[in-house]
């Protein structure tokens, strides 16, 4: 009766580790779960950042507004007959130049 209860036992633990840790298993399963979620919430974001682009695309395509607010901020590019005030703070803590520019149209 020993040997029988012993092998029974062995044949439900040799049954049970699959179940556990194999390919399939429940630990594995759960571990394909998680990356499943965090999969999710990358796409997530990267739909938010392509829906932010494709309105951007759209501005470009319609209007010239879109592309000369580009030259301007970006490029600190003027109108003719524009004057370009540059203010700078003066602060010590901060490494990178202002950007607050303010545009004046001459023509009006």
């Amino acid at each position: 009766m020993k040997y029988l209860t012993a092998a029974l036992l062995s044949l439900i633990i040799m049954l049970q580790y699959p179940l556990w840790f194999g390919k399939t298993g429940w630990l594995n399963v759960q571990q394909l779960k998680q990356n499943v979620a965090a999969a999710h919430e990358k796409n997530l974001e990267l739909q938010d950042r392509n829906a932010l682009m494709y309105a951007e695309i759209n501005d470009l395509k319609q209007g010239t507004d879109a592309i000369e607010e580009h030259a301007r901020s970006e490029l600190g590019m003027v109108k003719k007959n524009e004057i370009l005030f540059q203010i700078i703070e003066s602060s010590p803590s901060t490494t990178m130049p202002p950007t607050n520019f303010a545009h004046i149209n001459r023509a009006q």
